[in-house]
């Protein structure tokens, strides 16, 4: 089953910097999507091979939004030159228990 949602802000793409997590080794996976929730189904279902793939990468844990692919590049490049510790503190402000937020975005689509 594959979830598709029309992700725009102002008829614009809506694009979103996104960290994914695998609890057992506790990696943590960064990367810029404009198909969040397909995004997520491929990670959970490990359609395409890669990163998050090979570590079993399946929790949306976190992501922003942005209306410019620019800023959400940037972002991504940002927290993915942060050290773990930093990414975990981002994660637990919004996040402090590290549910698998796409349960709650499937049910507003």
């Amino acid at each position: 089953m594959r979830h598709r949602a029309k992700e725009a802000v102002n008829g614009r793409q809506n694009l979103h910097c996104l960290c994914s997590h695998e609890q057992t080794h506790g990696s943590i996976y960064t990367g810029v999507t404009g198909r969040l929730l397909e995004r997520f189904w491929e990670h959970k279902t490990k359609a395409k091979k890669g990163f998050a793939a090979k570590y079993n990468l399946d929790k949306l844990v976190y992501y922003e939004s942005f209306g410019d692919p620019e800023f959400a590049i940037l972002r991504e490049k940002e927290i993915k030159g942060w050290r773990r510790e930093k990414k975990v503190r981002l994660i637990e402000k919004t996040n402090p228990k590290w549910k698998d937020l796409p349960v709650g975005l499937l049910d507003r689509q």
